[in-house]
C-alpha cells in the first residue's frame, strides 16, 4: 500500500528539517526602518548572489513584520555576525520583540535610518533590486549599496538547533 500525498509531504517536512540541521550557516540579522520602527531578525537564508552588480539573497518568512518592509521596498542591513554575538542573535530570533531586539549591542543608523551593528564581522546595507514569493517565504534580491568590513574574523555560526564558533 502507498502511502497518501498528505503523509509523505509531512515525511518530506520532517526529514528536510532533519537534514538542514546539519547545514552549518553563518548568522545574521537583518535590519531595517520602517514606518517609524526598527526591525531586526535573526536570519541564516542568505547569500551571495552576483558580484556583478554586487547583491546578495534574502529568504524571509511571509509572516514577519520584515517581510512586509521589504516586500515594500524599504532599505536593509545584513549584519554578519561575530562570534561574541549569539545573545543579539537570540533576541533577534524570537528572544524578544520590537525595539527589545536592539537592547544589546551598539547600533547606529545610516542615512536611510537603517540600523547596523556596531562590531559585527560585517554590514552590507542594500536597497530591494527584486522580490519573489515562493511557498512560505519571500525572496529578496539586495543591491549592495554599502559595505562595512571588520579586521576581526571569527563568525557565529548556527548548527544542529545550536550557535557555534569555527576554529582556524
Amino acid at each position: 500500500m502507498l502511502p497518501d500525498d498528505k503523509s509523505t509531504q509531512v515525511d518530506l517536512i520532517s526529514s528536510t528539517k532533519l537534514a538542514l540541521r546539519r547545514l552549518a550557516s553563518s548568522v545574521t540579522v537583518i535590519t531595517s526602518y520602517y514606518e517609524g520602527q526598527r526591525l531586526a531578525m535573526a536570519a541564516t537564508a542568505v547569500d551571495a548572489l552576483s558580484m556583478e552588480p554586487p547583491s546578495l539573497l534574502v529568504c524571509i518568512n511571509q509572516t514577519a513584520s520584515m517581510h512586509m518592509a521589504l516586500n515594500l521596498g524599504t532599505a536593509f542591513c545584513i549584519n554578519i555576525l561575530h562570534r561574541s554575538q549569539a545573545e543579539i542573535a537570540q533576541l533577534c530570533g524570537g528572544g524578544a520583540t520590537g525595539e527589545e531586539r536592539f537592547s544589546v549591542g551598539t547600533w547606529q543608523d545610516t542615512v536611510e535610518n537603517v540600523p547596523c551593528l556596531e562590531g559585527a564581522q560585517a554590514n552590507i546595507v542594500c536597497t530591494v533590486d527584486a522580490a519573489f514569493a515562493y511557498g512560505t517565504h519571500g525572496i529578496f534580491v539586495g543591491k549592495v549599496k554599502k559595505v562595512m568590513v571588520s579586521e576581526s574574523i571569527d563568525p557565529l555560526i548556527y548548527m544542529n538547533g545550536r550557535y557555534l564558533g569555527v576554529s582556524e
